[in-house]
């Protein structure tokens, strides 16, 4: 079961992320968690570093498509200066929102990754749904709700079996 949340790809930040790899295996898409994956949860906007590889996704031919749990309100003052279409209260790893954003993106699992910086939302719910998944470290996590921190006891539990049956890498180490 815990194998369930297992990503394909651990990095530090969106800004870790080889997007001339991810262009080469052929992806086109990108659907991404907002809060504590891009920005800290209270970042009412985007940083002037994160516009710039935003940019950079876009030019390089990729869409996005922002997938939050969070409300409208709050996704959508994020979201939309920058051009990006989202979809909130997403509930999370259920799979109708990730089948909404690749219906959004017009696109299929196999050309599409997910990134997200919780296995319980992101990871599962992306490896459901047959996306290549790309779990970050969270951004500020002393900013995360009180349901995000249930989930992140949950998380410690299962890393701690994952580490023990030599599926999860040591500390320090990434799997790429």
């Amino acid at each position: 079961m815990f194998k369930r949340l297992l990503p394909d790809q651990i990095v530090n930040t969106v800004f870790d992320i080889d997007l001339d790899e991810l262009k080469t295996r052929g992806v086109r898409g990108i659907i991404t968690d907002l809060d504590n994956t891009l920005v800290g949860a209270k970042t009412p906007l985007a940083t002037p570093q994160l516009v710039g590889w935003l940019d950079i996704v876009k030019e390089r031919g990729f869409k996005v498509v922002i997938l939050s749990n969070n409300n409208k309100t709050r996704v959508g003052k994020f979201a939309d200066p920058l051009g990006i279409p989202f979809i909130p209260a997403a509930r999370k790893p259920a799979g109708a929102a990730f089948r909404r954003a690749l219906s959004l993106l017009k696109l299929d699992p196999g050309h599409t990754v997910v990134i997200g910086d919780q296995m319980l939302t992101d990871v599962l719910g992306g490896r459901r749904a047959g996306l290549h998944t790309i779990l970050v470290t969270p951004i500020a996590p002393s900013e995360e709700g009180w349901a995000t921190q249930i989930n992140r006891r949950i998380e410690k539990i299962a890393l701690a079996r994952l580490r023990r049956k030599g599926l999860w890498p040591d500390k320090g180490e990434r799997k790429s």
